[in-house]
Formats: C-alpha cells, sequence, structure tokens
C-alpha cells in the first residue's frame, strides 16, 4: 500500500529559500571556449592595462618554448603560474605586462622537418628546408597561442616575440656585433661538446646525463731512457689515446715508484696505491719517493705511437679516483686543453664531425671512435701496455636532441669569452643582488657560472641565425669587423635575415671590403649559426625597453628549474657585458611534472596526462587551474588522473560556496547594505575572518606561495562558511522578514564575501570567478577590479570575544552527533543544551546568543533536569542534550520557548507571516 504524499507545508511560501540560476554543474569544458571569445572580442587584457597606471608596473618576462608540438602539462604548469601571477599582480593596482615568447631556430624544428621529408632530406636544397622549418614553426606557434588560450591565460595575439621575426634576428645580429666589438666573442679551436649524431657542437644547456658503459683501462707509458719505468695512467675513454700529448700530475699529491713482478715499476699517486691493487689485481711494493722536480725532468712513451708524453702539473688533478697520473689530449677535453695552452701544446684532435678518425691517426682512419675503443685495447695489449682491463658504468654527457653519447673535439668554434673584462666576477655579483626563489637557486646557479667554460656559440646547422663571419680563399683567415657587422645588421633590418644565404657576398659586405691579412678580395661566407640559447638569451634586448635607472628591465623570470644552467645562464651573460646589470630583479623557479608515482611522463609507460584530452576537454581549464594552485610548484609536482578527480570535488565546494552565496543575495543590492556600525556581532565576525584571509591570500599572491591560498580558500568554503556561518544564519535567512534588520546585516555581509572572494579567486579561477560577477549582476569584467581593501572590517576584539563560543560549539558538535546516531534526534533545532559546569567565558552570553551560534533551540548553563539523549564530557565541563518540552513551530522548525500549542507559530515567525 502505497504511503500518501507529504501535505505540502502552509508556510513554505513564506520562507525566503535561496534562488539563483547559477548552476551547480558548471559544464567548464564546453562553456569556457564562450568566454575566452568574450575576453578576446572585448579586448579584456588591453582594458586591465588601461586601467592601470604605468608607472606602476610589473614586467614578467616570458621564456619561450620551443615552437615544436602542442603544449604539455610541464607547459601548463608554467603558462598558468605566468597567468596567475600576471592576474594577481593586476588585481593589486600595478601595469602589468607579459609578452609571450617562442623559440623558433633550433635542432628540435630542424630535425622534425627533416623526419617529415624522410629520405627526400638529403637532398633538399638549405633555402627550402629553412622555409619549411619556418612553416613548422609556424604553425605550432598558432597551436601552442590556441592551447594558451585555453588554459584561460590573458595574451594578445598582436603581441607576442618570435625569434624568427625579421626584428628579432635583426636584434641577434646587433647584440652579437655588440659583444663582438667590446671583445667578448672570439673564434678558437678548442674542445667542445659534440654529438656525432647530428654534426654539430653542443652547449652544456643541451646536454643530458643517462648511464653509459665504458671501457675502463690501465695503461703503462713507458718512461724514456729508464728501463722496466713506466708511468701508470687510467681512462674510460680509450679512443682518445691517439691524441694524448701529456701527463699530468699535481705538485700537492705525493706520487711513488712501485714494483710489480708481472709489470715493472710504476708511478702513481700513494693515496692510490690500494685503490688500485683492489681494481686491477695487482700487488705493488713501495721502492721510493718521486718528487714534482724529477716528475718533471721524465718523457714519457706513447704505448703505441712514435710520439713522447711530457709531464705537466695541474690542480684538477685529485685522487678522487684512477692514479693520480692524468692521461691529457688537449684536442678532447676541458681541462687538457688549458694546461695543453700554457705548456704550448698542439690542440690535436684527429677525429672528424662524423666521429671518424681522420689522416693524422692512419693506424684506424675512417674509424668511428667508439667502435675503436675495443681496438685500441687490442692494441694496448699487444704492445704490452695495458695493465688491467675492465667495464665501467658512470653517468656519461648525452644530447638532449639525439639522446646519444657525446665526445669531446676541439674545432674551430665561435665562443664567448666569460672571463673578457670581468664578465664572471660581474655576473656572479650580480647573482648576489638578484631574488632567487626558491632560495637554494642562488648556490645552484652560482656553482654553474663559477665553474662554466667560454660559451661555445656556434652550431653547424641550417636553420638559424648566422654568425656574419667570412673567411679569405686565399689565406684562409677568419673576417669580421665592426663595420661588417653593422652593414649586415641594417641588411636584415630593412631584408630578413635570408639575404645572407640568398646574396652574392659583395653585397653582404660594405664596399671595398678585403682581407685584413692579405688585402685579397676573394671572401666567402661562413656557415656556423647561433646557438639558439644565444636567441632566447637576448630576449630581454628585443622585448623589454630600457629602465631609466639602468635597472633591470624585467622583475621576474619564471621557468623550471633546469634554466639555472639554460635561459637564465644565456639571458644573464649578454644583459652583464652589454648594461651591466642582469635581466632580472627576481628569479622563480618550479619543478617537473611527475606521476602519481614519481616518474617522468612517457608513452612507454603509459603515465601521461594530456592537459587538454584528460583535463580541460573533460573538466574544464579552471580544474587545471586549481591544480596548479593547489602545488607547492617549487619542488617536483605529481598528478595523475585520479587526483584531478580530488580537484574537481574541491571545485565543487567552492562553486557551490558561491551558489549560496548567489542564491541567498536574491533580491537584494548593494543599497540594502547596512552601515558596519549596524551589522550584527556574527556578520561583523566573519567579516573579520575575510579580511584576515584576504590579507593573507593577497600576501600569497605576493610570494607566490599559491598553495596556501588553494588550502585556505578551501577551508574557509567548506568549514567557516559552509559549515559554521552559513549553518548559523540560515534561521535568519530563509525565516526573518525580507527587509529586517538582522537579515540585511547578514546580507551585507554575504554580498562583501562574494565579491571579495570573486575577486581574490579571480586569477586562478577566471571562468568561474567571472561567471560570478555576471551572475551578481555586475556588468564590467570583474577583471577591471582591483583586490578590495577589507582592513576597515578586520576586529580581532571580537574574533576573541567569540572565541569561547567556537571552543565549546566544537564539543556541542560532537554530543549532538552522539545522540543524531542513536536516532534520539535529527537537526540540531531538535535539541535542547544543557552545559553543567559552564566556565565564566559562556556567561556573559545571553541564551539567544549561545542558542544562535550552537545552531539549536534552547541552552541552558545548568544541569538537564530530565531524561537525557546524550552526554560528552570535556574537562570539568559537560554537555547534555535533551528534547524542548515545547512544539516545534512548522515554519522555522524551532523548538522556541514562546511556542504555545502545536500548529501555532513562534512569535517572530507569527509577526513576519502576518507582514
Amino acid at each position: 500500500m502505497k504511503e500518501k504524499s507529504a501535505t505540502k507545508n502552509p508556510y513554505s511560501d513564506t520562507v525566503i529559500l535561496p534562488k539563483t540560476k547559477f548552476p551547480m554543474k558548471a559544464g567548464l569544458a564546453k562553456r569556457e571556449p564562450e568566454q575566452i571569445q568574450y575576453w578576446q572580442e572585448q579586448q579584456i587584457f588591453q582594458k586591465m592595462r588601461e586601467a592601470r597606471d604605468p608607472k606602476k608596473k610589473f614586467t614578467l618576462h616570458d621564456g619561450p618554448p620551443y615552437a615544436n608540438g602542442n603544449f604539455h602539462l610541464g607547459h601548463s604548469l608554467n603558462k598558468i603560474l605566468k597567468d596567475i601571477i600576471i592576474k594577481s599582480k593586476h588585481f593589486a593596482g600595478f601595469y602589468v605586462d607579459m609578452i609571450p615568447g617562442w623559440d623558433c631556430h633550433g635542432l628540435p624544428i630542424e630535425v622534425q622537418v627533416l623526419k617529415k621529408l624522410g629520405k627526400n632530406a638529403s637532398s633538399t636544397p638549405p633555402s627550402i628546408l629553412r622555409q619549411k622549418c619556418r612553416e613548422y614553426a609556424e604553425e605550432f606557434v598558432g597551436k601552442q597561442g590556441e592551447d594558451l588560450s585555453r588554459f584561460l591565460c590573458f595574451w594578445e595575439k598582436e603581441k607576442k616575440y618570435l625569434t624568427m621575426s625579421k626584428d628579432y634576428e635583426a636584434k641577434i645580429v646587433e647584440v652579437f656585433g655588440k659583444l663582438y666589438k667590446d671583445g667578448y666573442i672570439y673564434k678558437g679551436k678548442k674542445p667542445v661538446y659534440w654529438c656525432i649524431a647530428l654534426g654539430t657542437a653542443h652547449e652544456e644547456s643541451e646536454i643530458e646525463y643517462h648511464e653509459h658503459t665504458s671501457p675502463s683501462i690501465y695503461v703503462k707509458f713507458p718512461v724514456i731512457g729508464q728501463e722496466n719505468l713506466s708511468c701508470l695512467i687510467w681512462t674510460t675513454t680509450p679512443w682518445t689515446l691517439p691524441a694524448n700529448l701529456a701527463i699530468c700530475f699535481n705538485k700537492q699529491i705525493e706520487y711513488s715508484i712501485f714494483h710489480n713482478d708481472e709489470h715493472g715499476e710504476l708511478i702513481l699517486a700513494d693515496d692510490l696505491k690500494e685503490a688500485v691493487e683492489e681494481k686491477t689485481q695487482v700487488s705493488l711494493k713501495k721502492i721510493r719517493s718521486i718528487s714534482a722536480d724529477e716528475l718533471a725532468q721524465l718523457s714519457f712513451q706513447h704505448p703505441f705511437l712514435e710520439r713522447k708524453s711530457v709531464p705537466l702539473f695541474g690542480s684538477h688533478v685529485t685522487l678522487e679516483a684512477g692514479t693520480g697520473c692524468v692521461h691529457t689530449a688537449p684536442g678532447h677535453g676541458t681541462d687538457d686543453y688549458r694546461v695543453g695552452m700554457e705548456a704550448g701544446l698542439d690542440i690535436l684532435s684527429p677525429v672528424d664531425a662524423q666521429g671518424r678518425y681522420t689522416d693524422e691517426f692512419p693506424l684506424l682512419k675512417g674509424t668511428k671512435v667508439f667502435a675503436a675503443n675495443p681496438m685500441i685495447v687490442d692494441l694496448l695489449r699487444e704492445k704490452k701496455a695495458l695493465l688491467h682491463y675492465s667495464e665501467f658504468q658512470h653517468s656519461y654527457p648525452h644530447s638532449w636532441r639525439s639522446k646519444k653519447p657525446l665526445i669531446f673535439r676541439a674545432t674551430p668554434q665561435w665562443f664567448l669569452a666569460v672571463d673578457h673584462a670581468d664578465l664572471r666576477t660581474k655576473a656572479l655579483k650580480a647573482i648576489d643582488s638578484v631574488e632567487w626563489l626558491p632560495e637554494w637557486g642562488i648556490n645552484r646557479i652560482r656553482s654553474m657560472v663559477e665553474t662554466r667554460p667560454d660559451w661555445c656559440l656556434s652550431r653547424q646547422r641550417n636553420w638559424g641565425v648566422p654568425i656574419p663571419a667570412f673567411s679569405c680563399e686565399d689565406c684562409g683567415t677568419t673576417q669580421l669587423t665592426d663595420e661588417m657587422i653593422d652593414f649586415f645588421v641594417k641588411l636584415v633590418q630593412k631584408e630578413g635575415i635570408e639575404v645572407w644565404y640568398d646574396w652574392d657576398v659583395k653585397d653582404l659586405l660594405p664596399p671595398g671590403t678585403k682581407c685584413e691579412n692579405c688585402s685579397s678580395e676573394a671572401l666567402v661566407r661562413e656557415n656556423d649559426i647561433l646557438d639558439v640559447w644565444f636567441d632566447s638569451g637576448v630576449s630581454n634586448f628585443a622585448v623589454l625597453p630600457d629602465t631609466e635607472d639602468d635597472a633591470p628591465p624585467a622583475d621576474l623570470y619564471l621557468e623550471g628549474s633546469d634554466q639555472h644552467r639554460g635561459w637564465f645562464q644565456s639571458s644573464l651573460w649578454p644583459s652583464m657585458a652589454i648594461r651591466n646589470n642582469p635581466p632580472y630583479r627576481s628569479v622563480l623557479t618550479h619543478g617537473y611534472v611527475l606521476d602519481d608515482k614519481g616518474r617522468a611522463m612517457s608513452k612507454s609507460l603509459g603515465n601521461g596526462v594530456d592537459p587538454q584530452k584528460d583535463i580541460t576537454n573533460v573538466y574544464g581549464a579552471d580544474i587545471l587551474r586549481l591544480w596548479v594552485s593547489s602545488q607547492d610548484f617549487r619542488d617536483d609536482v605529481k598528478i595523475s588522473k585520479e587526483s584531478i578527480k580530488v580537484i574537481s570535488d574541491q571545485y565543487r565546494k567552492i562553486r557551490n560556496t558561491f551558489r549560496y552565496l548567489l542564491g541567498n543575495l536574491q533580491g537584494h543590492d548593494a543599497n540594502q547594505n547596512l552601515a558596519y556600525e549596524e551589522l550584527e556581532d556574527v556578520d561583523k565576525y566573519y567579516l573579520s575572518r575575510l579580511a584576515s584571509l584576504m590579507q593573507e591570500m593577497q600576501k600569497s599572491y605576493t610570494n607566490y606561495n599559491f598553495h596556501q591560498i588553494y588550502q585556505k580558500v578551501g577551508n574557509f568554503c567548506t568549514v567557516e562558511l559552509s559549515q559554521d556561518y552559513f549553518e548559523i544564519i540560515r534561521d535568519r535567512m530563509y525565516c526573518d522578514s525580507q527587509n529586517s534588520k538582522t537579515r540585511r546585516s547578514s546580507c551585507t555581509s554575504l554580498a562583501i564575501i562574494l565579491e571579495s572572494l570573486a575577486i581574490h579567486l579571480a586569477p586562478i579561477l577566471c571562468f568561474t570567478a567571472e561567471e560570478v560577477w555576471n551572475e551578481y549582476g555586475k556588468t564590467d569584467s570583474i577583471f577591471l577590479q582591483e583586490f578590495p581593501d577589507l582592513n576597515k572590517y578586520l576586529n580581532l576584539e571580537l574574533e576573541e570575544k567569540y572565541l569561547p563560543i567556537f571552543t565549546h560549539k566544537a564539543e556541542i558538535q560532537k554530543v549532538l552527533e552522539l545522540a543524531r546516531q542513536e536516532g534520539k534526534i535529527g537537526k540540531s533545532l531538535d535539541a535542547k543544551v544543557f552545559i553543567e559546569n559552564a566556565p565564566d567565558s559562556l556567561k556573559g552570553f545571553s541564551q539567544n546568543d549561545l542558542e544562535f551560534w550552537f545552531v539549536v533551540s534552547q541552552v541552558e548553563l545548568s544541569s538537564p533536569p530530565t531524561e537525557i539523549l546524550a552526554k560528552l564530557s570535556s574537562e570539568q565541563t559537560n554537555y547534555y542534550i535533551i528534547k524542548p518540552e515545547q512544539e516545534r513551530c512548522p515554519r522555522c522548525w524551532r523548538h522556541t520557548r514562546d511556542m504555545k500549542e502545536s500548529g501555532s507559530l513562534c512569535n517572530r515567525c507569527e509577526e513576519v507571516v502576518s507582514e
């Protein structure tokens, strides 16, 4: 038998229930694109700047990502963080400036184009290849620009910088020219990281370290003129032995001659004797010490070539590994090159661009160096020069693009001299003046700047900005003068960079240019291009105007932590050399995006999360932005599809808070707001809590601690508002008269909370904040507002007054829950609370106050006279729940003391209904 439907409460139409069109189901994925279009059509970002004084400027300089693929989660983290900063600075009253940029030259793009060309790659003319690279870059600038907008980031499509634009390419050449004129640029033959697979030099910022297995060999170099005496060296690069010219020692290390029955007498460091014995299983007996002066008088026979090796000394020789006697090939190592140059040795490098031995080592001419390793080992065995062989697994430099192991190879390259004109010292001093966030960033970049070699600027590729140098056909001398640079810069500014490739040489040079060495007019252009890190490193010259006080042009750089050896450095060197100032006041870094197990995302693991496919197209960009704000991004951050669901649930709670606010403010407008002095204590209390939160949020925005905002807003919405404030004032909002002072007081508070919370969350939840703003009846965009000053609402004295209320309310919530679990009561309004042994801190409040704040029908500060439903003791105070004696008001459901008979209304409700 079906139950009859409940009779409608006759007073339900007199209750003021929340009413709003603001949907609980956001539908972000479908609705956000319309809002993006509106922002762009209305030029909101431009209007934001127009609303601010340019004298109060904040400039965040955007580091250019490579234009070669859609944005991944690392990009979205980076771009959204920047957008949050720009918007929060705008709300804080700053004239904000951030022009997004794209890195369009270099290997990443050229390699992709070559892959697309396939078998036609080798027959494609360089001019066609460059054009296809330009088209490829343009395509992905467009795609990444769409991603940027879809992440709800504000930018102007007409204001972006591309490193391949005509003006930018001219600026690259211009800055190169300034550095050359001031003596920072030189061409020299010295060892650089070289990628055999790609046939080009690499800079340190283009290197990744991966595990690699190398031969580990101990080799005897016989001492010339002393029978049965050899110097023992250790190396993991047998292929470099054909280039050996010296053995290096350290004058601070003690050396001795040791005897072995099989191998004779060997020179090595005293402190490494035991390590060598353990590694080689060769026993050694000390014969005598040998001094540095005696070592300096020796000469050594190369183990398989008719060549002498000389003794040298250097501080780079340590006791960390090996024998303390270091095989030295100036053409294949940085320290080797340095000590070799000081000693006047040749820079021998018998290896070509493809990693094959040249005719300088005819024995293995044409053999690739890594394939030659076992051949060299066999040769050493044949010559009885090999003491021991094993394999050694270690971290080894690889190309970031080809993923292949690199070699050190001396070739003629262009360099920026980091010690010219005391540049390194100036850079270190500048680093100390910059704010590094996190603080450990200063140690990271300092250590890299202190030890880095000269910057290798040249690359042997097609797609990039050419180094405008020439060489003489008659004498081979490289030609580059100030006049030649100035002439070429003007050409590029007018005609574009392709003139270098398309025009005759004579048209690229000032009239009458001749070789400075032999006066020949037969000059030919060189083929090297500039390192793409130089392209992006001069972006602060190309994009940012110089400041009047010679201060850094950018207030902030924000990139991944790997950029301490990348863009932060490539931007620092030119700026220090030309401006004598760093390009940035502050540098903020973020970590990598990993999966929930802390692993890098990869196709093979199947653990990737696509920001578009898996997040914005499913949940919406506001969810992606909320996830970004939830992370302490200074460290590596973890993500999974499950964690995004958690963020979505948290978003729902914030959205529900806005929905409650909008619903209860229906029919209320600003004209009905009360002055602060007229507000009820409960509303003043929560405005004070709001003011504290807003202060903390603004501080967190300033300090870039967005995860603190996420945590504090979440707690404020779900606990302080939804669980406490909204519950406390629910009866007032629903059942008091529409125009009552009490209800208007709460509406005034709710309106302030709504506006303030929406504005303060707008940098993160862009769409939702704008949606709330529009639903509340505002006609202008929320992004044309400022952070409101809520200090006048801060009332710590009032908060202190009501602290006892919340202390005891927590205990009352517990005892109410006990009664509810046993089925004794339903809502808290079904209860009457007795507080036995109540402290003095509660006795200053009236019964009405206590009932109101505790959200129960009645409160007595005494012992219960009747049967109790639940009891809880806390220290000396006891809390009891009983059923109220009075009937429940059918309108407000409270059991008030003025209730007379069943079915009648309480006095308050009767007055409201009669109105």
